[in-house]
């Protein structure tokens, strides 16, 4: 159990819950059969038996329900998709790409609305907002632009608007703010606490959740693991970044590390003067983003930076943790609330994320095999597999629903390169990136650049 505590402040705060389930004891036969309890298939069980009590669902999962992204994230629950509406409307058309924007902000309330419904007191759901500070007069430009486009793609003016630096002052006092964005539709919640009640509330309808049972591989009506086969009408892959780890997989999904840091409980004049009252997740308009919300014990929880990515698509547990990282967040801490001092940082931890190799994530049925995928969320997955679920059990179920209909439905997506060429390209845009950033907080940008990097990011599908 203390190794599954270790693994973010998350499963820390949930820890005395984390004593594994029973593992699968040997061959089983069901109606559907979910690989990994993380979110996508915890939400997938989850709708599945509510659509049909009668189903025999189980999971077998390698670790613990919630040991992988789903405990490890930053906890928004946003709205945003993996790619602008307007990649989606030049291929599928602007109706496809308005239904499913609508469609993630109402993924927001819907679990908001289970958290409630199923009495998930442990996922410490908040609907305070999202707000995004400006510093450097490239970022406002950005920004404001950003906030624009928003208006153009159907969210009301209330509900995107630009905010003066006084008045983004009085949600969250940030040094250097020159203005912000702020939406309502964006909440937060504790990841691993979410992850861990779902998994209590699928058990206590009659979805048999194995922990510590590792697929060793799936294919049409079996999963096989050490303890004997799970055979099933319906496999459901919901392994995410882990995908890589599956034979014959490891060129879908690319994994990338995204890495956090967590303060100890701030006191509170700390709170008086930076504010923040409402939980609002919050980052700055920087490319290699940083994400953070307050935790309700009154901690900073802040990741990202940089998202590295290992040569040959390697998950390995040492990621997890990367010492130039977490200095580079706590610098980034310091940066953007100075009054926060020498605070201790209690909890540092790190795990990987997957994408899909043009960054739009997918959900996959294959009646006539039985097999279905859902992933590729690339860090916005924790409102995004929510959708999912609700989609796959229509798809699953036979259930004729406008979820089915929207552009992420059977998406095709082609392989990653081979190596070296992958490592390459990520190694490549991130550095880019850094230096573009380390550009805007000083002299800015020479002419031309801001257009190179769009171009660029067009080409290679990110």
């Amino acid at each position: 159990m203390d190794r599954y505590r270790s693994c973010s402040l998350w499963l820390d705060e949930v820890g005395e819950h984390l004593t594994p389930r029973r593992p699968l004891g040997g061959p089983i036969d069901v109606d559907v059969a979910i690989v990994g309890a993380g979110f996508t298939g915890l939400w997938t069980a989850y709708y599945l038996i509510k659509g049909d009590p009668r189903l025999r669902v189980a999971i077998v999962e390698k670790e613990i329900a919630g040991y992988g992204a789903s405990g490890r994230n930053g906890g928004w629950v946003s709205p945003a998709f993996s790619v602008p509406p307007a990649r989606i409307a030049r291929r599928y058309g602007r109706p496809a790409a308005l239904a499913l924007q609508r469609a993630m902000v109402d993924t927001v309330d819907e679990i908001g609305r289970v958290v409630a419904a199923e009495g998930m007191d442990g996922a410490h759901y908040a609907k305070g907002g999202y707000l995004c500070a400006a510093t450097s007069a490239a970022q406002v430009t950005r920004l404001r632009a950003y906030v624009d486009e928003q208006h153009r793609w159907g969210i009301p003016e209330e509900d995107y608007l630009w905010m003066d630096a006084a008045r983004a002052s009085q949600r969250i006092r940030v040094a250097g703010c020159l203005g912000a964005s702020y939406t309502p539709i964006y909440a937060c919640v504790q990841p691993a606490g979410l992850a861990r009640s779902l998994a209590e509330v699928v058990e206590r309808s009659g979805v048999q959740v194995y922990e510590q049972t590792p697929a060793v591989g799936s294919r049409a009506g079996v999963v096989d693991t050490p303890a004997g086969r799970v055979k099933a009408a319906v496999i459901v892959r919901a392994t995410e970044a882990y995908t890589a780890e599956l034979s014959g997989t490891r060129r879908q999904i690319l994994p990338l590390y995204s890495h956090m840091i967590a303060t100890a409980p701030l006191p509170g004049d700390f709170w008086e003067e930076v504010g923040w009252r409402r939980r609002e997740v919050f980052n700055d308009g920087r490319h290699l983003i940083v994400y953070a919300q307050r935790t309700t014990d009154d901690r900073i929880a802040i990741g990202g930076t940089r998202a590295p990515y290992h040569f040959g698509s390697r998950v390995e547990d040492r990621f997890d943790l990367d010492e130039r990282i977490f200095g580079a967040l706590r610098a980034s801490l310091r940066e953007l609330f100075p009054a926060i001092g020498d605070v201790e940082i209690t909890h540092r931890w790190g795990g990987p994320l997957g994408a899909t190799r043009d960054w739009h994530a997918v959900v996959r049925f294959d009646r006539r095999t039985g097999l279905a995928w859902a992933g590729g969320y690339v860090g916005d997955g924790v409102a995004t597999a929510n959708l999912a679920g609700r989609t796959l059990a229509d798809l699953i179920g036979g259930r004729e629903s406008d979820l089915l209909h929207l552009p992420w439905v059977g998406h095709p997506c082609r392989t990653w390169e081979p190596e070296p060429l992958r490592w390459v390209a990520a190694e490549g845009v991130e550095l880019l990136l850094g230096r573009i950033d380390r550009a805007e907080s000083g002299r800015g940008l020479p002419p031309g650049v801001t257009a190179a990097v769009e171009k660029l990011e067009e080409v290679v599908g990110w």
